[in-house]
């Protein structure tokens, strides 16, 4: 028999302030919480939303005079994921992404290069969870340049795992950790205010923050599109690119139909009978990158009318409650979109900005491209692809049997990628280890029976 909410929320309530989580932390669960219970929709409903239209590019903006546009500006890297999809137990900006350098090195040497070339303060910051904390401030204790003293890392809150039958929280006694859940990274907003930093950077005269992944390695703080939003007054700005195929499943931009608001709608947000307009990439055309820009003033604003807590739309992520187990109880995660705080701003903008700035890397597959020569990293630590592909990246689909796990990934590949900079696809089914200096050229599908190795300098096409 399911808990009376108040049992359920009362005790979830309890449990995290013995966990020492902040009261606002909790206040933004119960509010969830309560919105869970009552049953409200999340929904989002294709004949309430219009596409947007009119989006300027990235290549319409003006030129900005580097040191000015950025002297007001702030970088944060959301930096909680550790590379579970990748069968790792570490955060994913510790993994090699290019040339010998892990995200993080990258990031950092971005950061470095912008300070050095422009005079300029940037402060990066980045919100670490309880799994990414340690070993992320072991590695940032290698750059003591980093400090311009400002904290370097803040905190995302964690929230109990809901049994998915009572809502109480749930029980694990074999490990207790997996009992919580991070709270998805729409707790950005609310986790800079009260670990103190929004205030803090405030008073030191930033106004603007860029916030992005830190595995999407295209999205640096480029001047231009700072100075866009400090010349027009925007409020919220996303960078968006155009749809395709691939897309689908992507979180797509719209506007309400009642108010002309830009609003977010991700595919756990659509109703079984808007499946196929959800896909419709054509209709939508513009998703969401997840490279946010905002101004911080207005934030404080905003966060200060809601009693710290930004009410965004729910999202109900149902597990069980050790994910490598699907024999383990079931459970409901309370999540949160940072994307979907558009809804939040009036004024809020989109940018379409080139895939050029849109790296994320979530599997191996993305990682093969990554450090394939599709891409090149220039002495400036800018990842950017080559001018020959013309925006357009290969697609790569790695058998998940064999290559999903970065340590069985990186014994296929011993002597590096192989060159991808002439392929339209790689498919590969079955065990094939990579010699040095393979060339991909065209569409190539490698099936393999048994366990196979592809020649060095071997060249395939068709």
């Amino acid at each position: 028999m399911r808990l009376m909410s108040s049992d359920g929320l009362r005790q979830a309530e309890e449990k995290m302030r013995a966990a020492g989580q902040p009261e606002a932390a909790i206040r933004a669960f119960a509010r969830g919480y309560q919105r869970l219970v009552a049953g409200e929709s999340a929904f989002i409903r294709s004949q309430d939303l219009e596409a947007a239209q009119d989006v300027p590019t990235l290549g319409e903006l003006p030129q900005a005079d580097p040191a000015e546009a950025l002297r007001d500006v702030v970088m944060i890297k959301l930096n909680g994921g550790l590379a579970t999809t990748m069968g790792l137990r570490y955060p994913k900006s510790l993994v090699q992404a290019k040339e010998g350098k892990t995200f993080l090195d990258i990031i950092v040497g971005q950061t470095l290069n912008l300070r050095r070339n422009y005079g300029i303060r940037l402060p990066l910051l980045l919100m670490n969870s309880q799994a990414t904390r340690a070993d992320t401030e072991q590695a940032l204790a290698r750059h003591p340049e980093l400090d311009v003293g400002l904290p370097i890392t803040f905190m995302q809150s964690i929230v109990p795992k809901l049994d998915a039958e009572t809502l109480a929280p749930a029980s694990w006694p074999p490990d207790q950790a997996l009992e919580w859940a991070p709270p998805g990274h729409g707790d950005v907003y609310a986790a800079l205010q009260r670990s103190g930093i929004l205030d803090r950077l405030l008073e030191e005269g930033f106004r603007y923050a860029m916030i992005s992944n830190i595995d999407n390695l295209g999205a640096w703080v480029q001047p231009d599109i700072a100075a866009h939003v400090q010349r027009e007054r925007i409020p919220f700005l996303m960078e968006v690119v155009e749809g395709t195929e691939s897309e689908r499943k992507g979180g797509h931009l719209a506007r309400r139909r009642s108010d002309g608001q830009l609003i977010l709608r991700e595919v756990a947000q659509t109703a079984p009978e808007d499946e196929a307009s959800f896909r419709d990439y054509r209709r939508w055309r513009y998703y969401n990158t997840n490279s946010l820009w905002l101004d911080l003033r207005v934030l404080s604003e905003v966060l200060s009318a809601s009693d710290g807590v930004m009410d965004l739309p729910l999202i109900v992520n149902r597990k069980t409650v050790d994910p490598r187990d699907p024999a383990s109880t079931p459970v409901i995660q309370q999540e949160s979109a940072m994307g979907a705080a558009i809804g939040s701003f009036a004024g809020a903008q989109l940018l379409c900005v080139p895939r050029s700035r849109f790296v994320p890397v979530k599997t191996t597959n993305d990682l093969l491209v990554l450090r394939s020569d599709v891409y090149t990293l220039t002495d400036q630590m800018v990842v950017q692809p080559v001018p020959e592909r013309d925006g357009k990246l290969p697609f790569v689909e790695l058998d998940k049997r064999v290559y999903r796990v970065l340590e069985q990934f990186e014994r296929r590949f011993p002597q590096g990628p192989p060159s991808l900079r002439q392929a339209e696809r790689l498919e590969v089914e079955g065990d094939v280890t990579f010699g040095a200096g393979v060339v991909v050229r065209g569409a190539v599908h490698l099936q393999a029976a048994e366990p196979m190795r592809i020649d060095d300098r071997a060249v395939l096409e068709g």
